[in-house]
């Protein structure tokens, strides 16, 4: 089996390391499918994603200079439709922001109005 640069092809995940998964196909050769080619979403951790000895399909991209397999499952997968974005949230309503000064207005005052002293040690201390 040749594994050109646009092939598709089956093989076995031998080892999952951090930064991808290593497939060995039946001919004997082993490619990398970097972490960045395992989904279209964000992948934290690859092995919720594949597990060593399991068979995956993946797509040949292409070689490096030192003629190692470079591969990936993501091409195989549909892409997920946009998800929209949500919308950025305007001023709140008036009447929050009037509770919200008076809130912070309140608690202000109830940390100065202490002094920000702290209780002397006589004061503190139990009897036996």
């Amino acid at each position: 089996m040749q594994l050109d640069s646009g092939a598709v092809a089956e093989g076995r995940v031998t080892r999952v390391t951090d930064f991808g998964a290593f497939i060995q196909f039946e001919n004997g050769e082993t490619g990398l499918v970097h972490i960045s080619q395992i989904a279209h979403s964000f992948v934290r951790n690859i092995h919720d994603h594949v597990r060593e000895g399991e068979n995956v399909e993946v797509k040949v991209l292409g070689r490096d200079d030192r003629g190692r397999l470079d591969l990936s499952i993501k091409e195989l997968l549909e892409e997920p439709e946009e998800v929209p974005r949500p919308r950025a949230i305007g001023r709140q309503s008036p009447q929050f922001e009037a509770k919200l000064r008076s809130f912070m207005r309140d608690a202000k005052e109830r940390t100065t109005a202490g002094g920000g002293k702290k209780p002397s040690s006589t004061s503190t201390k139990r009897k036996k």
